[in-house]
């Protein structure tokens, strides 16, 4: 087995890094690509009471269980199937359910700090970083996050603007200089898409 080609996805949350990694998945085949979700990978909090859990600041880097990030993408390229972690979002901790991922020609780490450590980013062979309007994040992360999470939109608010906002500018928004590729308009730029595409094909 050739060493898998790695691509990292990383943008603010709610920019369309999910809609580039499915494009990713169509270029390629769902058999041939293994998909690394940041967001599973946050610390596990069950020593916590849950009140505490709610005030976690998931923005921030220190949120993510790097150690057992860099392992996992470590393992997938020599090889070895991993049990990637499923995060319950309702509950704020790490669920006792784990993911198979089989090691596969593509990786793809998908998350908002995908481009932060350097470890990891030195990993990758594709760096792609997906923008978009800060007011159509927040539109879809409030969707998602009362639709999906089982969040109020006031709670959502309130987490925008304490953490979301001030965090992506501070972290999230200095890892575009790492990327090798910058898709405007989130992932509904179809010619950015397309282009992302052929230099995939191209690379496997």
């Amino acid at each position: 087995m050739t060493s898998p080609f790695v691509i990292g996805v990383a943008g603010g949350s709610g920019s369309g890094k999910t809609t580039v990694t499915r494009r990713v998945i169509e270029t390629v085949g769902a058999g041939s690509v293994a998909v690394l979700n940041q967001d599973n990978y946050y610390r596990a909090q069950d020593d916590i009471p849950f009140e505490a859990r709610v005030r976690t600041n998931y923005d921030h880097p220190a949120a993510f269980d790097w150690v057992l990030l860099r392992e996992h993408l470590g393992a997938l390229l020599s090889g070895v199937p991993i049990g990637m972690p499923e995060y319950d979002f309702t509950h704020h901790t790490r669920s006792a359910q784990t993911s198979r991922v089989m090691p596969a020609p593509v990786v793809v780490l998908e998350g908002f700090f995908a481009l932060y450590d350097e470890e990891v980013r030195g990993r990758m062979h594709l760096k792609v970083f997906v923008d978009a309007d800060a007011d159509v994040r927040f539109i879809r992360r409030l969707l998602r996050d009362t639709q999906e999470r089982g969040r109020t939109p006031e709670s959502v608010i309130s987490q925008y603007l304490e953490f979301v906002r001030p965090m992506h500018l501070s972290f999230v928004e200095p890892t575009k200089r790492y990327a090798d590729v910058i898709i405007p308009h989130g992932g509904m730029n179809e010619p950015a898409l397309d282009m992302l595409a052929a230099r995939i094909r191209g690379a496997v």
